[in-house]
């Protein structure tokens, strides 16, 4: 009798575990195939809209529109980033701002279809301030960046090579980590290396970076 049990327990627990994993084989297909479809309405949207500036594969062209698809900038740039930056726009550039809730949802998804790296946005959406002497990090700001981001990093209006940086657009939607993390890492396949360390392009301190934020906050 208790082996008759036993067996009848062990042949309806298998009936229940077969039934879930196919439930959830069934979910991850169903979850799969809503992923790429949102992926595909996000490139259709960015074909639209955006590749005139930021090129069909959202590679950028120096002078006009920068990368969207580098793997450090993915890396870093949280949701919340992208999505402000696609609705508002960079006030004062090229760049306006479009799409509704879903349309910009489907955009970072197809931009995240890129990523390489691991993603650290939501570390790097920390609100720390960055503590620093806006006077030492004019100077330092005016003696590295401007070179490509033009006069008060005004970016392109001004003859740089690099995106405006000086301007409240991206000011407001960058915190301090942002750029830290942009100045000593840099971009790859850019102009943008990084610059801390001897191997940097400035050989900037912690310090040093902390006053050119500091300083940049007054832009």
């Amino acid at each position: 009798m208790k082996s008759f049990s036993h067996q009848k327990f062990v042949l309806l627990a298998s009936g229940f575990l077969g039934a879930f994993m196919l439930l959830s084989c069934s979910m991850l297909s169903v979850n799969a195939r809503a992923g790429n479809d949102l992926v595909s309405r996000g490139r259709k949207v960015f074909l639209e809209n955006c590749q005139a500036c930021h090129q069909k594969d959202a590679e950028g062209q120096p002078g006009v529109a920068p990368s969207l698809t580098n793997k450090e900038f993915l890396s870093i740039a949280s949701d919340r980033f992208l999505t402000e930056t696609i609705r508002n726009g960079r006030p004062g550039t090229a760049m306006v701002g479009f799409g509704d809730t879903v349309d910009i949802k489907a955009i970072i998804a197809y931009l995240r279809s890129y990523a390489q790296l691991p993603y650290r946005g939501d570390i790097i959406d920390d609100p720390s301030k960055a503590q620093g002497d806006a006077e030492i990090g004019e100077v330092i700001f005016r003696r590295v960046c401007e070179n490509c981001h033009g006069v008060n990093g005004a970016g392109y209006e001004t003859g740089g090579s690099g995106p405006a940086i000086g301007k409240k657009g991206f000011l407001d939607v960058a915190t301090d980590s942002f750029i830290r993390a942009t100045v000593k890492e840099g971009r790859s396949n850019t102009k943008m290396r990084g610059f801390s360390g001897p191997e940097g392009l400035a050989n900037l301190t912690d310090q040093e970076i902390n006053d050119v934020i500091t300083y940049m906050r007054t832009l």
